[in-house]
């Protein structure tokens, strides 16, 4: 049976992807869009709140700048794990099936944070709950690349990423509630921030059950009939009649000659329903895939390592330095944010018209340059200027890594996508460990100006990967079916 007879399992995956992919947008898209998005805000929600937090608890523990920096780091050190073990799952089990675990995992741990009669039960606490957030890093960039149509899934994915600004303007209102407005003392402050993440969590419950599970990810296991009650059920979301799209239908934008488009593209490697071990998974990805998992890597990795690292950085030791205590952390959070969460936004816009590979390097060299003026804002000693700076900073950083995260996320087969971005989240978290460990201790035996080099240094990096990538042959996906952006390209 050949891939052009309707009965192939190739033609089959092809069509339900076409469907897909020219829906119009519909209220069941942006239920998708609010619940998926939710929870990368409870992930900044989390990493905010440790700014808020350290202080007071680093207090009420006795803890050393070190031991303070350390929470972050198991942080990470779970999300690094959780993104590998997650990704792997959401590849065998579906996408849908996890969402709801791995949002009652962060919930339930990050509320037992709030209860730590000692800092090691926080290491220990802290480390589970990112276990939770670690798989929605794979699940969620996989989710909303595989439902959402080719022609928006640039700006849908972009948009989400954004939560995560939103999470950390949620998180420091809350902050500034509990420290400022309540005026709590170190004993119990750092407390009822956790108590209340955790809490506020379950809220998304409300909006994940209404998510399907990824037809994509149906007919890669063979499980046709329920991929097509699913893609069935968004058409008439839609006002379409079911199947009145096919393959054919689907331009590949920006296609060069002799590319293989949906109808034409198996994925390679693994026929469907088959089931992969993990390091099966890993074998295929980095055969056929390399390149993209090389891409992958370095853009998280320099992200990560730029973005934890500064949090780090301001929180442990700048802002001490200008002089913004404990009150004014929260303030001067929520404010920086909003400038992110403005970036971020505005990259959106742009990301599907100019394209990944462009938009990404403007972005990473735009953040590389915030980063120069957050370091020169630092040497005035002016916390006017450090806020402003980080403003800036954060918003071009938001814009940067918001690009980078679809722009990977779309180039790995559907069987491996979540593995695949589990992969890189975790190369990402590598960097972000070693920026939140090193830059502060960097920052106190040297000066800050040294961190700040580190990390624009980490952001050309970025660059220097996307202009690779583009100049040895790599796809660009902007608005061009996923079944067409995966298949291998031999450069």
């Amino acid at each position: 049976m050949t891939t052009d007879d309707p009965r192939s399992p190739g033609r089959r995956g092809a069509d339900l992807a076409a469907r897909l992919d020219t829906l119009r947008w519909n209220g069941l898209h942006t239920t998708i869009l609010l619940a998926l998005g939710a929870g990368w805000l409870f992930d900044s929600f989390e990493v905010q709140l440790f700014g808020s937090a350290v202080g007071p608890m680093g207090a009420h523990f006795g803890a050393s700048v070190f031991a303070q920096d350390a929470v972050l780091a198991v942080w990470l050190t779970g999300i690094l794990i959780g993104a590998l073990a997650g990704g792997y799952l959401a590849d065998r089990y579906g996408r849908r099936r996890l969402f709801v675990l791995t949002l009652l995992w962060y919930a339930a741990f990050t509320v037992l944070t709030a209860g730590s009669p000692a800092l090691g039960v926080v290491y220990v606490l802290r480390f589970l709950a990112a276990l939770g957030v670690g798989a929605e890093y794979a699940i969620v960039n996989a989710a909303i690349a595989e439902l959402m149509p080719a022609r928006v899934r640039g700006k849908a994915g972009a948009v989400v990423m954004n939560f995560w600004a939103a999470g950390a303007v949620l998180a420091g209102l809350l902050a500034y509630l509990l420290l400022n407005t309540l005026a709590l003392n170190d004993d119990v402050s750092w407390r009822y921030l956790f108590a209340g993440g955790g809490l506020l969590a379950l809220v998304v419950l409300f909006f994940r059950r209404r998510i399907p599970e990824s037809p994509r990810w149906l007919a890669s296991q063979a499980r046709y009939a329920e991929a097509e009650a699913i893609v069935a059920r968004m058409e008439a979301h839609s006002g379409r009649a079911p199947g009145t799209a096919n393959a054919a239908q689907v331009p590949t934008a920006g296609a060069a000659p002799g590319t293989a488009n949906a109808a034409q593209a198996p994925t390679a490697g693994t026929a469907p329903g088959t089931a992969l071990s993990p390091r099966q998974a890993l074998g295929e990805l980095t055969r056929h895939h390399r390149g993209r998992l090389a891409l992958g890597a370095v853009l998280d990795l320099s992200e990560a390592f730029g973005y934890y690292g500064i949090f780090a950085l301001l929180s442990v030791v700048v802002l001490k330095q200008v002089a913004i205590g404990h009150a004014q952390v929260p303030f001067f959070f929520i404010v920086g944010n909003i400038g992110a969460l403005a970036g971020g936004l505005a990259m959106s816009l742009v990301l599907d018209r100019l394209g990944r590979h462009r938009t990404v390097a403007v972005s990473y060299t735009l953040a590389a340059a915030g980063v120069g003026l957050l370091a020169w804002a630092t040497t005035t000693g002016s916390a006017w200027w450090v806020t402003l700076a980080f403003i800036v900073a954060s918003g071009f950083a938001t814009a940067a890594w918001t690009s980078a995260y679809p722009t990977f996320t779309e180039l790995f087969p559907t069987h491996l996508r979540a593995a695949g971005v589990g992969f890189c989240v975790a190369a990402g978290r590598i960097g972000a460990i070693v920026g939140t460990l090193s830059l502060p201790d960097l920052a106190t035996r040297i000066g800050a100006t040294a961190s700040y080099s580190l990390v624009v240094a980490c952001w050309l990096a970025g660059v220097a990967a996307i202009v690779i990538f583009r100049l040895r042959g790599g796809i660009d996906a902007a608005t061009r079916p996923l079944e067409a952006a995966t298949v291998p390209n031999p450069a």
